[in-house]
């Protein structure tokens, strides 16, 4: 138990660490050319992310573990940077900020994330302990959908920048789904 309370802080730590420095992401530039998976993706995740950080907004504020409010606080300063660094990109490129909500409109690579206002509103009902496991679960649940999303634009994509910020949601949602998935067992 303890040695999983110390990776825990340590995980937290380490990507609370990488917040106290000014945020660059958003200087990074996506230049070179890009197709239409490139757009799709950020426009994607611009949604994504903005579902993302409603639900850690609440896990803030609502938590009762400490590890669980680092970690909620450590992703939204995360994609709140991303957001600003995806929509200078789609600004750069002259296209909408903004996905098209309709689900026959992404039909051909897998639809929109399934979190939406319904599963947020679940969440926000969700009192004590209880709200804890439904945010961790949903969490979890969420972040895969990045991983998912980020494996399309890593196949499809054109834009070398798109892609590396592609590998990295990657790689760093794998490893907050490994955290949460050891918080639920915790």
């Amino acid at each position: 138990m303890k040695l999983r309370y110390l990776t825990v802080l340590i995980s937290a730590a380490l990507l609370l660490g990488a917040c106290d420095t000014p945020p660059k992401v958003a200087a990074i530039q996506a230049e070179g050319g890009y197709n239409n998976m490139d757009v799709m993706f950020l426009q994607m995740m611009v949604a994504h992310h903005e579902q993302g950080l409603e639900l850690v907004s609440l896990a803030e504020s609502r938590s009762a573990r400490a590890e669980v409010r680092t970690l909620a606080q450590a992703v939204d300063a995360t994609q709140s940077d991303e957001v600003t660094m995806m929509t200078s990109w789609l600004q750069q490129w002259s296209k909408p900020t903004t996905v098209d909500h309709a689900p026959s409109a992404h039909a051909d690579h897998g639809g929109l994330p399934a979190t939406g206002p319904e599963e947020i509103a679940a969440l926000n009902k969700a009192k004590g302990a209880a709200f804890e496991t439904a945010f961790l679960n949903l969490f979890i649940g969420h972040q895969h959908n990045a991983v998912e999303m980020a494996q399309m634009e890593s196949a499809g994509g054109a834009n070398a920048e798109a892609k590396a910020f592609a590998d990295r949601v990657r790689q760093s949602r794998a490893d907050q789904i490994q955290q949460m998935l050891r918080l639920l067992n915790s």
